[in-house]
């Protein structure tokens, strides 16, 4: 459990275990170990057995040793990270927060679920943790840097899977690959001009003494921070797009920019404050419409390029190259990559509601589709999906099964290479455990506590 539980826990579940926490009564909190100059709190494990429950963990009677053991093993990571000054910027501290929250937000329904549930606002949340995520980010780095250079050979994958006990080889479930083609609505000179003339309606009227936070609530279309008055938070150069931090990082007092355009549509924007090299700004976001008219003639488009690719006139994965908008899949022919895993295989509950809906039916080889989707950007696309392949539920085997197989083997080789590594700091590290915890039965060959 130590080394996969460190994994896990430097991505997500503290952080969602602290919220748990907060929408309960707070325990009395004490020491339960030392490790160098960091401390584990008593709360610090019952928030981690508390998130460990809510995705469905049964308890069992030594799971706080096991809890303990991994925040153990964390913080010597964090002690060596901080001798060899590893360090992380704020633009990572900041998506990964970004990160995390959209992760409870999809878990809870609404940003505005979130924000009543736990009677905070986002930025308060975000500044709650972002100490918390900036250490678990330097931990990560730590770890990357003892193991993150690990390889295995293919006599090593082969030796792997031939001393694995039958019951121990895993089911692979029915996997898919998917190729997509993307077609936007041209948007018209017209509605870009429109668009720009009402925001610069609603700028003349902010500086003709109208609250700047009240025509966000009312006409802004970022649904992230309309609520807020449009309010962004701290934030770095680099977690801005290019054009949106020119403006973000030139504007003095309250002053308010003119209408300018970014990939998400035109803004206008208005400095709250400046920290150091982060500001924290409020912004109107108005985003182009494409016509009804250009939404038919890019269905038709791909619903044309659908026929000829049934024809054979040409492949799917030619044509993604030639004719899709999607920069993210066009030079590997429209393939999709699964996000989770690196990879282009999908488990059918991987896959997105529309792509699922679309696919779950389909044989290999067929096109479905012209298929209305919504970007990052919330911009409105038409997409093409072809089922590449799909494989049978099966054991898994090194023959259609390699790639998995040889993370297992790396996974393994890893875990052994950082248990020497923390067996190794562990002797040459100030530890103390509390006395209720000294006869814990942890899971690495020698005892965190020396008798």
């Amino acid at each position: 459990m130590l080394i996969k539980k460190i994994f896990s826990f430097l991505l997500l579940t503290l952080l969602s275990g602290y919220l748990c926490l907060n929408a309960q009564e707070r325990i009395v909190d004490r020491i339960v170990a030392v490790v160098g100059n960091s401390i584990i709190l008593q709360s610090e494990l019952e928030n981690q057995l508390m998130q460990m429950q809510a995705q469905g963990y049964v308890p069992r009677s030594n799971s706080r040793c096991q809890v303990l053991e991994d925040f153990l093993a964390q913080k010597l990571l964090l002690n060596q990270a901080i001798v060899d000054s590893i360090e992380v910027t704020e633009a990572e501290v900041e998506m990964e927060l970004n990160r995390r929250l959209q992760f409870f937000i999809q878990q809870i329904g609404s940003e505005e679920k979130l924000e009543d549930y736990y009677n905070k606002s986002i930025l308060e949340i975000k500044e709650d943790f972002r100490d918390i995520v900036r250490d678990q980010l330097i931990t990560s780095y730590m770890q990357d840097d003892i193991i993150g250079s690990v390889r295995v050979t293919p006599a090593e994958v082969r030796r792997f899977f031939n001393n694995m006990d039958e019951g121990d080889i895993p089911f692979i479930p029915s996997q898919v690959q998917i190729r997509k083609i993307v077609s936007y609505p041209k948007l018209s000179e017209a509605e870009n001009f429109r668009v720009r003339q009402r925001l610069n309606e609603i700028r003349q009227r902010i500086i003709n003494g109208e609250s700047f936070t009240t025509m966000a609530v009312l006409y802004s279309q970022d649904p992230g921070s309309a609520r807020r008055g449009g309010e962004l938070g701290y934030m770095p150069r680099s977690a801005m797009t290019p054009e949106f931090a020119n403006v973000a990082f030139s504007l003095r007092d309250d002053r308010v920019s003119p209408v300018f355009e970014t990939e998400y549509g035109f803004h206008i924007v208005q400095l709250i404050d400046r920290r150091g090299d982060q500001v924290n700004v409020r912004h109107i976001l108005f985003t182009p419409e494409a016509t009804e008219q250009a939404k038919v003639e890019a269905k038709t488009f791909l619903d044309s390029l659908g026929k000829v690719i049934r024809t054979d006139t040409i492949s799917f994965r030619a044509a993604a190259r030639f004719y899709t908008e999607d920069d993210d899949t066009r030079m590997n022919g429209g393939l999709l990559i699964n996000p989770e895993t690196g990879g282009s295989r999908f488990e059918l509950d991987q896959l997105s509601p529309v792509n699922y809906e679309a696919v779950r039916d389909m044989k290999v080889g067929e096109i479905a589709g012209p298929i209305e989707s919504r970007d990052r950007q919330n911009r409105t696309y038409y997409k093409l999906l072809y089922l590449d392949s799909q494989t049978a539920p099966h054991r898994a085997n090194l023959k259609d099964d390699y790639s998995y197989i040889k993370e297992m083997a790396l996974a393994e080789k890893k875990q052994k290479m950082l248990q020497e590594w923390i067996a190794e700091k562990r002797s040459r590290t100030y530890i103390r455990i509390d006395e209720a915890y000294r006869d814990c039965g942890f899971t690495t060959e020698e005892e965190w506590v020396k008798r």
